[in-house]
């Protein structure tokens, strides 16, 4: 029987190839992000070894301090006997000014300290270590990104936000900092370090010479914090970095596992259907088989093998794919300069896991999904099935009282959940995955339910290519329509991959309206002025600058203090008078705002009144500049409001904390100033103040909109491999189709069809189906979209973006037809004469 089948496949190669690619697709998916994230922790691993190998030791505080390591234990180690040099690492924020005399980037720059000797651990691409109060050197990619060399003179910002002139030294790379390669990083020698980021602790002490048992007992005869580090060796410490590091490479790995798994789901009902179908087509060879002597069992492990040998052509063919596509994102990612460490070996890593799991993943999925259609493959009498040969999934369509049970009991199922997840459990992220569990349940009840879906929706999809195609568009639609099973497995593969598209698409514009909506209702200002690490202050000067600007019409001040509120820690903030309930609308929950503006009160954001229990009427203490007051709790409001924290009126944060300089400065411009002009307005008073950062509400929603598109377009370049697999199976299904309605294909060009009307028809047929698989997946995953939104939170805005939902039906429809390019050619080329004489 293994011979038969082996010669069968060999007989027949070209009618499982396109089954064998959706294997190779999946499988290379799957074992590409293996070869990826495989070579970019081998690189990450051989960057720190490298760099570790420079110290003896490492003295690494606890996760759990509060502080880093104190001066006192640089010194303890410093005198352990054998210690030949010590460098106490100081990393803190000194932000560099960029030639435009703003702070450069985002967030400020790191300020890190740069020893010189056998304890440097930076590549220098150019110049020397820094050695003095008036010497810097930069990040080499930060330094190309703004214009700086070296020999240049720079500005840059100290704690307090003061500049200091420096000059350039040097070019290093601060690879092995993750924090430094993503905001930009700048050097200073360990003195200057301390004086410009503020830093009074270290955070980690690397030392050279000496023996681990007296650094261990120098370093714990300290503090609490001191006690609690721990001392690694250079290899160690190495592999601790490279395991930090690593948890980057492990959330890439997971998430595009998930979307690898999405495109093995389809690629299972793209395997069944076509198994189905050959199967189908088979029934007179298996039945004379069965005659000849084959028993139930032999036919049903000869499918088996069969399956399990394309599994295995397609598998192999898709880790040899996958080497490929990890190798291509590597570079992309390197072109890229992202903040991955990409450097390390330069050929890639494919691990004998990777190849195993990928043989068996694609094995097991092509066997598992042969399984029905080899069953159904042993339950046909050979003298039944050498009578006839019914064209599968056609005849009468009866789904059957189980069926249809099951579909019912999963709708309702999934429905009842939605419902729970959406409108009854509260708002957040648990009632977002319950609304998940509801899509997927659903899910299932429209696989049980769609081949009694499939002629109403052809009828629906095919109204037009019916009544502008002509004969071959009728005939078309009557295809896709004649064969219900075959194409309801055919369109749910499709379905998956749009759906899950529309899905992603409604929760990202929901999620641009809400934010877009909250910040017009709650902060209708135009621009907004804060220090990059959102922690400073901007000088309260400005505000004074911003009032006398003709262009501006309102200048709100928010000023911020921690302090100790019933015995925590706490931000307790303020905002203009004024601008309270007029400009600055917070939602207010429990409470009033105007019982909140009275002396002596406050108000609280509802996640913190939750979390420490502070309930309206409950009095707390307060400490302050005078020493400690009591504060009444008499408002909560919703979070999001620009507001965060306790809030108490103007008057009495002045009189708890004397003056300070705001936190931020909000903007408001008079109507009808052009935005270029009040933007010159602004950015010129802000201008004397390098930390001071303008940032525009456009700019603020073109950022999140950008943010939220580029996060959209990595989704669907993922989930776009499922629908080409899904496409494919379209392909698979035509091409099957064609070698069966051979004789009827004949039939129609002797009755006068032309070869361009067959083709035609076929290519409508492609459409019909392709449609139908995309209409379901949009209807799906906008409802599931609705749901998701909902769930999020009390006031999210469902929002509907209607040209990406039409584009996916469009784009399904012309892809199904390009899908029906090479199966219309075949069945355009075949001879009448010879078509009409096949058996």
């Amino acid at each position: 029987m293994l011979r038969t089948t082996l010669a069968g496949l060999r007989a027949h190669k070209l009618r499982l190839l396109l089954t064998a690619i959706a294997i190779t697709l999946g499988v290379g998916f799957i074992s590409g992000t293996f070869v990826l994230t495989d070579t970019m922790d081998k690189g990450v691993a051989k960057t720190f070894a490298r760099s570790a190998d420079k110290v003896d030791f490492a003295v690494v505080p606890d996760d759990d301090a509060e502080k880093g390591l104190s001066t006192g234990a640089l010194g303890r180690v410093r005198a352990v006997p054998g210690v030949t040099d010590v460098h106490g690492m100081v990393n803190g924020d000194a932000a560099l000014v960029g030639k435009d005399g703003k702070a450069v980037g985002d967030f400020p720059t790191v300020g890190m300290s740069v020893p010189s000797g056998r304890l440097l651990r930076y590549e220098f691409d150019r110049g020397r270590p820094p050695s003095g109060s008036g010497e810097t050197v930069l990040d080499t990619d930060l330094a190309k990104r703004e214009g700086y060399a070296v020999g240049d003179a720079v500005t840059i910002l100290d704690k307090q936000n003061r500049p200091h002139r420096f000059n350039v030294v040097g070019l290093v790379d601060f690879g092995i900092d993750q924090e430094a390669s993503f905001r930009g990083g700048v050097g200073f020698d360990p003195v200057t370090a301390t004086a410009m980021t503020g830093k009074t602790t270290y955070a980690e002490i690397d030392v050279a010479g000496g023996n681990r048992a007296a650094i261990e007992s120098a370093v714990k005869a300290g503090s609490a914090d001191d006690a609690s580090a721990r001392v690694y060796s250079g290899a160690e410490l190495g592999t601790k970095l490279a395991k930090a590091a690593g948890a980057d490479t492990k959330i890439i790995r997971t998430g595009l596992l998930i979307f690898g798994l999405v495109a093995m789901l389809v690629s299972a009902l793209v395997i069944y259907n076509t198994f189905a179908i050959l199967i189908a087509q088979r029934m007179r060879e298996m039945a004379l088989l069965r005659c000849v002597g084959a028993t139930r069992r032999q036919i049903f492990g000869g499918v088996l093998a069969e399956s399990a040998v394309v599994g295995l052509v397609g598998s192999l063919l898709g880790i040899a794919a996958g080497v490929g596509l990890g190798a291509g994102a590597l570079v992309g990612i390197r072109q890229l300069d992202a903040n991955l460490a990409t450097t390390g070996p330069s050929g890639t890593s494919l691990a004998p896991r990777t190849i195993v799991i990928g043989l068996a993943v694609g094995v097991i999925v092509t066997v598992v999904s042969a399984l029905l259609p080899a069953r159904a493959a042993t339950r046909v009498a050979p003298v039944a099935a050498l009578r006839s040969e019914l064209e599968p999934g056609g005849g009468r369509l009866r789904l059957g009282r189980l069926r249809t049970a099951i579909a019912v009991l999963l709708g309702i199922a999934g429905l009842a959940i939605g419902a729970l997840g959406s409108l009854a459990m509260p708002k957040g992220q648990a009632a977002m995955f319950v609304v998940a569990l509801a899509g997927g349940v659903f899910f299932l009840a429209v696989i049980a339910v769609m081949p009694a879906l499939v002629r109403p929706l052809g009828r629906f999809a095919g109204a037009a290519p019916a009544r502008l195609g002509g004969v071959p568009g009728r005939l078309a639609v009557a295809n896709a329509q004649r064969a219900p099973r075959r194409t309801a497995t055919t369109t749910i593969a499709l379905t998956v991959g749009v759906g899950l598209m529309s899905l992603f698409a409604v929760i990202a514009a929901s999620g641009k309206a809400t934010a877009t909506h909250k910040l017009e209702e709650q902060f209708p200002v135009e621009f907004q002025i804060r220090t990059q690490d959102f922690e400073g202050t901007v000088p309260r000067a400005l505000a004074g600058t911003l009032r006398n600007r003709p262009e501006v019409a309102e200048v709100i001040e928010m000023h911020r203090q921690e302090t100790k509120v019933a015995g925590e820690n706490e931000d307790v903030a303020t905002i203009t008078a004024s601008a309270l309930g007029t400009i600055v609308k917070p939602e207010i929950t429990e409470g009033s705002l105007d019982a909140a503006q009275k002396p002596g009160t406050a108000m609280v954001d509802a996640n913190t009144a939750k979390t420490r229990n502070l309930t309206i009427g409950k009095t707390v203490q307060m400490k302050t500049a005078q020493g400690t007051t009591q504060v009444k709790i008499t408002a909560v409001y919703a979070p999001g409001t620009g507001l965060d924290g306790i809030v108490v009126p103007e008057t009495d944060f002045a009189r708890y904390f004397t003056a300070r300089d705001p936190a931020a400065i909000y903007v408001k411009t008079h109507d009808g100033v052009p935005a270029s002009d009040a933007r010159r307005a602004v950015e010129g008073a802000a201008q004397p103040y390098p930390a001071a950062k303008v940032v525009s509400s456009a700019e603020f929603k073109e950022s999140m909109t950008k943010a939220v598109d580029m996060m959209l377009m990595i989704f669907g370049g993922l989930l776009g491999l499922a629908i080409v697999i899904a496409l494919f199976g379209i392909a698979n299904t035509l091409t099957l189709s064609v070698v069966e309605r051979t004789r009827e294909s004949a039939l129609l060009r002797a009755l006068g069809l032309t070869k361009r009307q067959l083709r035609r028809m076929l290519s409508v047929e492609a459409l019909v189906m392709a449609v139908i698989g995309a209409l379901t997946g949009v209807v799906l995953g906008v409802a599931f979209g609705w749901a998701a939104t909902n769930a999020m939170a009390s006031d999210s805005v469902f929002s509907l973006p209607y040209l990406q939902v039409v584009a996916f039906v469009v784009l399904a429809g012309l892809a199904g037809t390009a899908a029906a390019v090479m199966p219309a050619r075949r069945a355009a080329r075949t001879s009448i004469v010879e078509s009409l004489s096949h058996d």
